[in-house]
């Protein structure tokens, strides 16, 4: 911008200079050919003095054309490369504007995720307590069935040691069956032989010995009638 606006200025500089160039050279040309009289040395001594002061006029003019016309590129250069900054500043606002945008997006995008992560936290915080409170139940329902394994495992060694028990008593009971029924074949046979020995004894013994074997055939029956189950 500060190019742009002395632009203008070393264009009025200039169009100044070469004004004052034509008008020195008009007031010379004048001055040459007025009619006053003057001597030929006074006048080559004066055109040799406007001529000097000419020359270094024009010097003094070219030095500043060349120096306008420098900062006049320089000016120029600095404008393009103003304008290449600009350019480039315009596209790097461009992008950041589009990664802005981009930013915006995807902080929507997080706080509608954050949103539903906070739900689904409280939902995993009622599931959490639901499942904390059917735990409690577990452990509970498995205390009690640990007592109850507990005491069925007692009564378990109880009919075990029961059931060893009744085993015992019933080879027992067999045995003592066994024994019994023995006996009582025992027994019949001599009840058969006292039956026998008292078809055949004569009739003048059957007082006492009558009465002897018919105490000894009651003490029998009642002692068959005992071990018989």
């Amino acid at each position: 911008m500060a190019s742009s606006k002395s632009l203008p200025m070393v264009r009025i500089l200039i169009g100044f200079l070469a004004l004052w160039f034509i008008v020195s050279l008009i007031l010379i040309l004048v001055w040459a050919i007025s009619p006053n009289m003057k001597g030929e040395s006074q006048c080559n001594a004066e055109l040799q003095t406007l001529k000097d002061e000419f020359d270094k006029k024009r010097l003094t003019w070219d030095e500043d054309r060349r120096a306008m016309e420098t900062m006049v590129w320089q000016g120029r250069t600095n404008q393009s490369l103003l304008l290449n900054w600009t350019r480039q500043l315009q596209e790097q606002v461009r992008l950041h504007n589009e990664s802005l945008y981009f930013c915006l997006e995807d902080n929507s995008v997080l706080k509608a995720n954050i949103t539903s992560l906070e739900n689904e936290t409280e939902l995993l915080k009622a599931s959490e307590a639901s499942l904390t409170e059917q735990v409690s139940q577990q452990q509970d329902l498995i205390e009690y069935l640990q007592h109850n394994l507990t005491q069925t495992a007692s009564k378990l060694k109880a009919c075990i040691g029961l059931h060893a028990a009744a085993q015992i008593l019933q080879q027992t009971a067999e045995t003592e069956t066994v024994a019994c029924h023995t006996n009582q074949q025992y027994l019949q046979k001599q009840l058969s032989k006292c039956k026998q020995m008292s078809h055949t004894t004569k009739p003048k013994d059957e007082g006492p010995t009558g009465a002897s074997s018919s105490i000894a055939l009651l003490i029998v029956l009642g002692i068959v009638s005992f071990l018989i189950p």
